[in-house]
Parts: C-alpha cells; structure tokens; sequence
C-alpha cells in the first residue's frame, strides 16, 4: 500500500489517540487507583484545575532550558570544530569528553548546588552539560569524514585549510548540527528537570517532586505531559528549519 502524505501527516496524532484510549480502558477496567497510575482523563483534569500553576512552572523550566541549551549550542559548535578541524585535538580530546559523558549528570547536581546554590544556576549548568555532548559530536564528525579527494582538489585549486574547512566542511556538517540539535534539546529537558527535582525551587521538576511526595500522581503525569509538549516542539521546530535549510541533504527522502 502506498503511504500517502496525509497518511504520513496524521498518523502521529492517530496513533496518540490510539494510546490514550487504550490506556483510558485500561485504568477503567482494572479499576487502578489515581495515586498509583491516573487515567487521561484525570491528567487532564489537573490541567483544567491548576492551569495557572503548571503554565507558570513550565516556563521556568522552558527558558532555564534554553539558556543552557543556548550556551550548549557555542560551546559544542566552537569544541566540535576543534575536534573535527585537527587529528590532535580529535586524538587527545574525544576519549576524554566521551568519559565525562559517562558520568551520570545527576552526580553532579549536588555538586553544582555546592558551588552555585539552590535555584537558577544548577538547572542551566545540568541542561548544558548534559546537552553540549551531541551537539560536539556531531559537528567534529562532519568536519572529520569530510572526503579526503575533495580536499585534495580544492588544496590544488589554491584553497587553504581554513578554506575547505569554513566554506566546505561546515556546510556540509549543517544536517548532523540539526540532528544534533534534536537529540540535545530533548536532553536539556531532562537536564533541567533533573535539577529541578533535586535542588530546584520552582519548574516543572519542582512541582512534579511536591506532588509526588504528596501522591498526587495525576499532576505530576500532567508535568510529565507538559515536559514531553515543550521538549516535542522544539524537535518540530529544528525540524522545520532543518528541512527549510538543509533540504539539498534530503532529498532522496522526500515523497511518497
């Protein structure tokens, strides 16, 4: 059966509805209590309930993420151009970040609490942290497996390596930067909320641990509801652009 751009179009949505109301008959069925696993209906009743609240914290947490994210964006686009321009920086440089990725961020957190206090200054730095990893990757790969014959050609035609890097190899990095891009704003998500619920004093990560420890579970689903809205449009949005920019990289995925 040929897949048709409308089918393509819906069938996210489709498939959303599909889950809630099977998740809905679910809950109904077995009769699981709200403190344990809320139904659809009773997340989105505390959405009616406590609008004002869950709006407020969601764009704490929304700019904290992207002034992390933001400075992500300089740090791994300027690391992953060194990475990728140098054989040295790539030797003596990538094994080490590939080791403080490992360590797990929510380790740091109490330590960033040490040093920057309760609040604002731990939920920029763990969004960062966790999220400039990506972005470095992927730039010093597309800088790196750039064609070693095109080089060689644009060396004769009289091109200096600043050249073939700023006029070839970063263009031709643009798709991994905004694939980058996807996968990082997602994490500085979690980055944040993580923050939040250890050391935060507001956001969503905050009211998610206060209902928690209160067993209001179908508010803390509504946070986890909110969360997964704002980290998915923003992956929307550097998709558009992505596609507006850099469509010469997709074409052959274009079409039914």
């Amino acid at each position: 059966m040929k897949i048709t751009r409308t089918m393509e179009r819906w069938s996210p949505l489709v498939l959303l509805v599909a889950f809630l109301v099977l998740w809905q008959i679910v809950v109904m069925l077995f009769s699981i209590p709200d403190f344990i696993f809320p139904s659809p209906s009773q997340i989105a009743a505390q959405f009616s309930e406590f609008k004002g609240p869950l709006l407020e914290a969601a764009w704490k947490t929304f700019w904290v993420t992207m002034l992390g994210f933001g400075i992500a964006i300089v740090v791994g686009t300027l690391l992953g151009f060194l990475i990728g321009s140098s054989r040295l920086a790539y030797t003596a440089l990538y094994p080490l970040m590939v080791a403080f990725n490992a360590v797990p961020k929510a380790a740091l957190v109490p330590i960033l609490v040490v040093w920057f206090g309760i609040g604002l200054g731990p939920g920029v730095l763990t969004a960062f942290l966790i999220s400039f990893f990506p972005i470095t990757v992927n730039i010093a790969t597309g800088l790196a497996t750039l064609e070693p014959e095109l080089e060689d050609v644009l060396r004769v035609l009289g091109a200096k390596r600043w050249d073939v890097l700023v006029k070839v190899g970063l263009p031709r990095s643009m798709p991994y930067f905004y694939g980058s891009l996807k996968i990082a704003i997602t994490l500085a998500f979690v980055g944040t909320v993580l923050a939040e619920m250890t050391a935060g004093d507001s956001g969503i990560g905050y009211l998610m641990q206060t209902a928690g420890s209160q067993q209001r579970m179908p508010l803390a689903f509504a946070g986890l509801v909110t969360i997964g809205a704002m980290a998915m449009a923003m992956y929307e949005l550097f998709s558009w652009v992505e596609r507006r920019t850099t469509g010469w990289a997709h074409r052959g995925t274009q079409g039914g």
